[in-house]
């Protein structure tokens, strides 16, 4: 199967894949983290990001849908749209 088949194309789309793929105490992580210290996470999650929704190769569309041109840049905006999905769940984590 072409792996651009499984791209998620939109940053919505982008989360909701991570919030499948991460554990609980991988999204308390995340979640107990301030707006300021999510770059902490962009070495290795957004190295992640970039990898496996195809940001490095010709997902134009999800980059599109960041509207960054850089896919670290993109990255950051995914890394933050989940941390803000989370917090906005956070009553149901607990």
């Amino acid at each position: 199967m072409d792996d651009k088949k499984r791209w998620p194309t939109t940053t919505d789309e982008a989360v909701g894949v991570l919030l499948a793929l991460l554990t609980d105490e991988e999204k308390a992580v995340i979640t107990g983290k301030t707006r300021d210290q999510l770059g902490d996470l962009h070495p290795a999650l957004g190295t992640w990001i970039r990898s496996h929704f195809g940001l490095w190769q010709d997902n134009s569309t999800l980059l599109e849908s960041t509207r960054e041109r850089h896919p670290d840049d993109a990255a950051g905006v995914i890394i933050a749209a989940l941390w803000q999905r989370l917090q906005e769940e956070r009553p149901k984590i607990h």
